[in-house]
């Protein structure tokens, strides 16, 4: 069976969905792997190291696309790429289906089955799979990173001869994968570190890492089957913001991870917030590419607010670190592969009773599956 990787073609991507390493654990499944040309060096892979593993390297894009039974990316293809996929082809990567309706429509139409990375479960039974987890483990370190390259002062308490250096203050908001990350790397490298969520029970895990829970009462919040915060309402919002002015003019740092999939990232940092904070302080925006939970946040552009404080957005801050980024992927994809590979019929088994398949499987041979898009 032929699996095939481009070159990834969004502005600013530097992963590659497939590492050398790989390519032989999927030609000892039965696949016949071809690369794009160039595919993986923003990653530091070189088309040789692929070569020597086995893979066939290409520079003609349509044709790869043509000839794919299986394509691994990291970002979808565009509406018309899918439409070169041979129909009954399968695509696994990152969709985004909510915002991509054409997309979905031209897997429809063009008779193909796509998986959704996003919309694998957060099971114990799809740990190894959980591409999203893993990308966003990598963004919370980087953001971390980031922070400390860009401020002006140092992250650690130092007793030198010339007085004590305070230790820097961070603010961590939302404590999911990359929150949790983020709290570890920013103690790490000595920052006193706060970190805020609205569901109570992340605080014990908070407290884990050496860092202080911000309270805020909210009312009732509570977390989703699959582990994610609710949404808040309107009042809760302003509530939240209200509680945490103090925290934000009190930080030099501050990192925002939330995030509600399928729908636009809450609003957590308003202009008055920012107003309240000092200058040289900086605010990094990890849902900027979803709304923004900053106001002002541009994923293009780092930008000076009116009090002097800067806020970064970034598109995906994994893409800072593609080397380790591409490396998870990959084994995620193939963790996958592996686990839905039929070794008699050496092909994928689409498997709508797998709970596993059912949550991500979003179209199956050009028909709609996934329930939460028929819906909608």
């Amino acid at each position: 069976m032929q699996l095939s990787c481009v070159k990834e073609n969004g502005a600013g991507e530097t992963r590659v969905a497939l590492v050398p390493a790989d390519v032989k654990k999927l030609a000892q499944l039965g696949f016949a792997v071809s690369i794009e040309q160039g595919a993986g060096a923003a990653a530091g892979f070189a088309d040789s190291e692929y070569a020597a593993a086995g893979a066939t390297i290409s520079g003609d894009r349509a044709a790869l696309l043509r000839a794919a039974r299986v394509l691994w990316q990291v970002q979808p293809l565009t509406v018309g790429e899918v439409a070169l996929l041979p129909k009954g082809a399968l695509t696994v990567s990152f969709l985004d289906p909510f915002r991509r309706r054409e997309l979905i429509q031209q897997f429809s139409v063009s008779g193909v089955s796509a998986v959704s990375l996003e919309m694998v479960p957060r099971s114990t039974l799809a740990q190894k799979m959980d591409a999203l987890s893993s990308q966003n483990n990598l963004a919370g370190y980087a953001a971390v990173v980031c922070a400390a390259e860009k401020l002006d002062r140092v992250f650690p308490m130092m007793m030198t001869p010339a007085g004590t250096l305070t230790a820097a203050k961070v603010l961590i908001v939302g404590v999911g994968v990359a929150g949790l990350q983020a709290i570890a790397t920013a103690k790490r490298l000595g920052a006193r570190v706060t970190a805020f969520d609205t569901r109570p029970v992340v605080e014990e895990q908070v407290r884990s890492l050496g860092a202080k829970f911000l309270k805020i009462e909210l009312g009732e919040t509570g977390q989703t089957a699959q582990g994610y915060a609710k949404e808040l309402t309107a009042e809760q919002i302003a509530l939240q913001q209200q509680g945490m002015a103090k925290a934000c003019a009190d930080s030099d740092v501050v990192i925002t991870t939330a995030q509600v999939f399928g729908r636009p990232a809450p609003r957590i940092i308003n202009a008055a917030m920012l107003a309240g904070m000092r200058a040289g302080s900086l605010v990094l925006d990890l849902a900027v590419t979803t709304g923004g939970n900053v106001e002002g946040a541009d994923a293009e552009r780092e930008v000076v607010t009116s009090s002097g404080a800067r806020i970064i957005g970034c598109a995906n801050f994994a893409t800072r670190v593609p080397h380790h980024a591409s490396q998870m992927f990959s084994s995620n994809l193939l963790a996958f592969i592996t686990h839905f590979w039929d070794k008699e019929a050496k092909r994928v088994k689409l498997d709508a009773d797998d709970e596993i398949m059912r949550g991500c499987l979003l179209v199956r041979d050009g028909e709609v599956a996934h329930q939460a898009l028929k819906k909608n």
